[in-house]
């Protein structure tokens, strides 16, 4: 056991306990700091601090590991479904194949949305952006499921957790839907988790929809790639939010608002936005030249990560994905190209290897995105529709904690001290 941690503060010695993970790094209990030394610690952004302890996801920056529920996510992208990883994040193990089964059957029970939603939708202006949609619908919910609201009810919170896996795709495929003037398509309890967005996303009802396998495995490998990742800024949303006791609707609601933040949800937008700006393999050179130059404003968008210091676990499985689609869709797209050969010139660089700034996931899920047929609107729904997973499984653990409280951080105040109020005419 790790010893007690000293800390000697205005010439006095407080000791505070060193708590362990079964893997990780260890911290510092310092819950009672304040109370033994009247002072806080000071750590903006909360890159040294632990909020919570959970056994969901692990992740090591600087080996480029990145696990759920103790499996490395690249074993789980390429042997396991969605729907397999949802049930393991939710329940702790991998199910059986019964166990997946009435799962999956539960998800797709739930998959349909309340009719008056419909109407819901068309209170938005024909051009409002996907997540603008997405948060409005989503927080709407509460609305419309009394149900399973109570949050002290553990059989109200799983009810919650499968409506709202089972509801984001249909809610994201109407928010697009809507955007481009289509009628909405119901989802068909036939057709899997990830078969049946991509029908009702690009589906019509003049024709049937045919689901593109290839297409299919690779969407459901991203979902898988973005279904949780620690204590990010979103789930630190939902955490949060859900501390005070609000439902769930209402606090996955606001980890989307939050993942819509171009820092957060929209790196890979932002990474086939500078895709296209390059445009073709001879002009990289120049972009990197310009991308070392402190004194130019270009950025090389999709390399290095807040967390990992190594190469990205899930970049791997996207490379070995963007092709996969690319020769199924008969894509011929010198964006892809520019992107190998982006890559290797950066992993083969010192100005780089240096800064350990190597291709994230957001590098290529953006241009395997796009070659599906998604528009760029639509890229940060498809982050939220998968990480809802995640997120409900981080506000389940919550709340379920009993060391849980309300979340309220302190600050370092700078303001003026205190001072008498003057009446306006003698200012």
């Amino acid at each position: 056991m790790a010893e007690d941690a000293k800390l000697q503060v205005a010439g006095k010695d407080v000791q505070f306990p060193v708590r362990s993970g079964t893997i990780g790094p260890d911290v510092i209990d310092i819950r009672k700091l304040y109370a033994q030394t009247g002072t806080f610690t000071y750590d903006p952004g909360f890159t040294s601090t632990a909020s919570c302890d959970s056994a969901l996801t692990y992740i090591d920056g600087d080996e480029g590991v990145l696990l759920h529920r103790g499996y490395p996510i690249g074993q789980l992208a390429e042997e396991s479904s969605f729907m397999e990883v949802a049930y393991l994040l939710l329940n702790g193990e991998l199910p059986s194949g019964d166990e997946l089964t009435k799962f999956t059957g539960t998800i797709t029970r739930h998959t349909m949305l309340h009719e008056q939603l419909a109407g819901f939708y068309r209170g938005f202006r024909r051009d409002a952006h996907p997540m603008a949609v997405m948060c409005g619908v989503v927080g709407a919910l509460s609305a419309f499921y009394h149900d399973s609201t109570d949050i002290t009810d553990p059989h109200q919170r799983m009810i919650a957790s499968h409506r709202l896996i089972a509801k984001m795709p249909t809610i994201a495929a109407m928010a697009y839907k809507y955007s481009v003037g289509q009628p909405f398509i119901y989802p068909k309890n036939d057709l899997s988790y990830t078969g049946n967005f991509l029908r009702m996303t690009f589906g019509v009802p003049a024709e049937e929809y045919e689901v593109n396998p290839v297409v299919e495995k690779a969407l459901d490998r991203i979902f898988i790639l973005h279904a949780d990742h620690e204590q990010n800024a979103s789930t630190s949303t939902v955490r949060l939010a859900g501390s005070s006791g609000a439902n769930p609707f209402a606090c996955i609601a606001a980890g989307i608002a939050c993942l819509w933040g171009p820092a957060h949800g929209g790196a890979n937008e932002a990474a086939l936005n500078m895709l296209r700006e390059i445009g073709t393999p001879d002009r990289i050179p120049e972009y990197i030249a310009r991308a070392k130059n402190k004194d130019d404003p270009f950025r090389l968008m999709g390399f290095g990560h807040r967390v990992y210091k190594n190469y990205d676990p899930r970049a791997t499985v996207m490379q070995k994905t963007v092709r996969e689609v690319f020769d199924s869709l008969g894509v011929n797209d010198p964006v892809f190209e520019t992107a190998l050969q982006l890559e290797e010139i950066a992993l083969n660089d010192d100005y780089f290897r240096e800064k350990k700034l190597f291709p994230n996931v957001d590098f290529y899920s953006g241009v395997i995105l796009s070659a599906i047929g998604f528009p760029t609107t639509m890229f940060t729904a498809l982050f939220a529709l998968a990480r809802t997973v995640g997120w409900v499984a981080q506000w389940n653990e919550m709340i379920s904690d009993p060391e849980q409280k309300i979340g309220r951080p302190r600050q370092l105040y700078t303001g003026p001290t205190q001072r008498d109020y003057v009446a306006v005419g003698q200012r």
